[in-house]
């Protein structure tokens, strides 16, 4: 337990100063450039963030914000494993799917920004890019980590006879949970990054992309990068929510086996 905390206190120290590091770096540059409009202070952006915390209009723009992003994130959960699944069990549905998923891949966001303001509502703009370009990362882990199973325990199981409950729980679960945790991590981050640029364009009422563009056109650089490290905190948290809930799902399962 001890050797446990003292790790914990270590890694949070590390960390740290790694902050310090990089925090130290953007003064650097700010007292070389000396122009606020391009390297504002840190800190002058930490006492810009500092003030945003304690105003109402902050948590509605932040809330607003983490609601596009977790539905977007939901229904390209939902849709890549549903689908994943198929096209695994299935290789007209994977033809199918494939090309697809290739076009979103390689077409550029901005492109898919500007169809969906034609589409939708600039509330839901941000939601759907970010279901759209989260999707095939979840899509394509499903199928490779279904495919990576194991053959032979399967040929083993399907010998014995074993329940297909057991078999989808001790063998495709274990299979498939690496390949899901990566890609969900992975969609987190861009998940945020195209929120918000949809956000940027789409100008809805309340979202963090709309005060990003309001501080780019006022040339307002310490607001501009306050709230580029709101994005960038928020992002880092929903992974470390995401990778503890993980943990402790995985712990929970071993006491139950």
């Amino acid at each position: 337990m001890r050797v446990s905390t003292i790790k914990d206190r270590k890694k949070g120290l590390n960390k740290f100063l790694v902050f310090l590091f990089w925090i130290a770096v953007w003064q650097i540059l700010y007292l070389i450039i000396q122009r606020d409009i391009y390297v504002p202070s840190p800190f002058d952006v930490f006492n810009r963030l500092n003030e945003l915390i304690f105003m109402l209009s902050f948590w509605e723009t932040v809330f607003s914000s983490i609601y596009r992003v977790i539905m977007g994130m939901l229904l390209s959960i939902v849709f890549g494993v549903v689908f994943g699944i198929l096209a695994s069990l299935n290789s007209y549905i994977f033809d199918l799917l494939n090309p697809l998923v290739s076009a979103i891949k390689s077409t550029p966001v901005i492109s898919f920004i500007i169809i969906a303001l034609i589409w939708f509502s600039s509330s839901n703009v941000p939601i759907f890019i970010c279901f759209l370009m989260c999707f095939p990362i979840i899509w394509t882990n499903v199928v490779e980590g279904i495919r990576n199973v194991d053959k032979k325990l399967l040929e083993m199981a399907d010998v014995y006879r074993v329940n297909r409950w057991l078999v989808l729980r001790e063998i495709y679960l274990p299979s498939i949970t690496p390949y899901f945790t990566a890609a969900t991590i992975t969609a987190l981050g861009l998940g945020w990054k195209v929120s918000v640029a949809a956000e940027v364009l789409s100008h809805p009422r309340n979202g963090i992309g709309t005060h990003l563009y309001s501080a780019k056109v006022y040339l307002d650089s310490v607001d501009l990068f306050a709230w580029t490290l709101v994005v960038i905190i928020l992002s880092i948290l929903f992974e470390n929510i995401f990778s503890r809930l993980l943990r402790s799902a995985r712990k929970h399962r071993k006491e139950l086996v």
